[in-house]
């Protein structure tokens, strides 16, 4: 029988084992599996930490995708919800629910329907995100900023830039004016660098038609209401989500693994893989419980970060693993901060549970402040909050680097930081509100694209030599990837595993093409769940 050494348990990982042992076991020649876990979690980044009875989503997950193979195989995994949430049910509020569906008030194994809100804190005030084309837009923006802004934009049609960084294509997009306002600061605090110094194809994979023109013509778009209009997932207004937050999908995922007969091996990190003289992976060494041990295997998948993938091969040669060491990566951390209200007021028209705001995160567009994103677990599911009526479970998202002042603070030191600039952003009076906090740590988080990315076709050639070598996932490919176009990585590693095919194509250019980029009828977007 072969052997498939797979590392790394995250949506990637756990997608290409089940999906492996599915088909080899149909096919009559079964492939044993082995998934070698780092840590103790499932699901990577998006994995959930339960605290105390409160849940963790590590930067917010919405489950979305146009493409029909991923929600059939999420609905497998958790079927869609068949009866209100507890939410809904105490603010008497009508949801789409599907026929035969569980009953989330009654069993785990759910997958939720949620409304998706989020919104940008920019000088104290509430925008849409993305801006959107409404009158209290223009209310809250000013006239005159918004004759700025559009005459900005205006100028930005007229005289495009080359697009050969972050900086100019948001200005092409947006016009410079909103680009100063919503994105340069933003983009700077989440990265570490200025936009001019990003590659623009980040960008472009996060913003996929998305501009100044894509939110007018999608606003004429429902005034109009215009048949089958395209909607940029950005622009969507509702998701699937887990009952117990997207960890639950990945531990669903784990373990159907196992009962398909995988292995998954927990606190498992994997040091070094091991090449013979005709450049085919032959075995890996990885270290458990403080020993190191060596596995052989046939076929080997990897959504590891390709900086130490390839750090740990041998005869590597020079300019792959320059291009390797040279990757530049985000990390992340993120407090959980437990209060009895937030002073935001909710003025919008949508009820929520003790009339807190309805967003399920919200974008800090304030230079006084390090906080990136603030989060509110009660708007993502109700069952992540273990007091859902009298308390309000935040998480604050802070965008840093493995060893600099702020990953290496204490958790008090942390802590202190998160609520002090809680007190200074308003959303609480003082830190003798605070109930409770916890701070969570994830590395290597967001691949970035500055430094050796611009060189990245060259070590994927290089890759693709080895055969028997699979890269999937965000970090397996160094690519800015949502959970679905994850997925499809391990798809496309399956398919070519399983009919001996050596061209890797399909599995690189996910989330690169039109094919797979993040529109969708508007008429499928509104019955993808049921």
């Amino acid at each position: 029988m072969k052997k498939a050494l797979i590392i790394g348990a995250g949506p990637a990982g756990l997608t290409a084992a089940y999906e492996l042992l599915k088909q080899s076991s149909q096919s009559g020649e079964k492939i044993d599996v082995v998934v070698f876990e780092e840590s103790g979690d499932f699901g990577g980044i998006a994995k959930t930490v339960n605290y105390k009875g409160n849940r963790m989503d590590m930067g917010g997950h919405r489950l979305f995708s146009k493409v029909p193979e991923v929600n059939a195989w999420w609905s497998n995994m958790l079927p869609a919800q068949g009866a209100p949430a507890m939410d809904d049910i105490i603010l008497n509020r009508e949801v789409e629910t599907a026929i035969g569906g569980p009953d989330p008030e009654k069993e785990d194994n759910v997958m939720l329907r949620r409304r998706r809100v989020s919104r940008i804190l920019f000088d104290g005030k509430f925008f849409d995100y993305p801006i959107s084309l409404k009158w209290n837009t223009i209310k809250t923006m000013g006239f005159a900023t918004t004759m700025r802004v559009g005459f900005s934009y205006l100028a930005a049609v007229f005289h495009k830039r080359p697009e050969d960084n972050l900086e100019n294509l948001y200005i092409n997009n947006f016009g410079r004016k909103l680009y100063s306002m919503f994105f340069e600061y933003y983009t700077e605090n989440l990265w570490g660098r200025h936009p001019s110094e990003i590659d623009a194809s980040w960008g472009k994979q996060r913003t996929k038609g998305l501009s100044i023109f894509g939110i007018i013509k999608d606003y004429l778009g429902k005034l109009f209401k215009v048949k089958n209009r395209k909607v940029n997932t950005s622009l969507i207004e509702e998701f699937k989500y887990p009952k117990y937050g997207p960890g639950q999908m990945w531990d669903v995922t784990a373990q159907k693994v196992e009962e398909l007969g995988g292995t998954i091996l927990k606190h498992a990190r994997v040091k070094s893989f091991h090449k013979d003289e005709k450049g085919l992976l032959t075995s890996l060494t990885y270290e458990q419980d403080g020993r190191e041990m060596t596995m052989e295997g046939d076929y080997f998948i990897s959504s590891m970060p390709i900086k130490d993938l390839v750090g740990g091969m041998n005869d590597v040669p020079a300019e792959p693993a320059r291009i390797a060491e040279g990757l530049p990566y985000r990390d992340y951390m993120t407090l959980g901060v437990l209060v009895p209200r937030i002073n935001l007021k909710n003025e919008t028209k949508l009820t929520t549970v003790s009339n807190i705001v309805p967003d399920c995160w919200i974008y800090v567009q304030d230079r006084n402040v390090k906080m990136g994103r603030l989060q509110i677990y009660n708007n993502w599911s109700p069952y992540l909050i273990k007091d859902l009526k009298n308390t309000v479970w935040l998480g604050l998202e802070y965008f840093v680097n493995e060893g600099d002042e702020y990953w290496n603070m204490t958790e008090k030191e942390f802590s202190d930081l998160g609520v002090s600039e809680m007190v200074r952003l308003g959303l609480i009076d003082s830190a003798d509100c605070v109930l409770d906090t916890h701070m969570e740590k994830v590395k290597k988080a967001y691949p970035a694209y500055f430094d050796t990315y611009d060189e990245i076709d060259t070590l994927i050639e290089w890759l693709d030599t080895i055969d028997n070598l699979y890269c999937v996932g965000r970090n397996g490919q160094h690519r800015y990837n949502n959970i679905d176009h994850s997925m499809i990585t391990s798809f496309e590693a399956v398919k070519c595993i399983m009919t001996g095919s050596k061209d890797k194509t399909a599995m690189w250019k996910v989330n690169t093409e039109e094919g797979y980029h993040e529109t969708v009828d508007e008429k499928d977007g509104e019955n993808e769940v049921d």
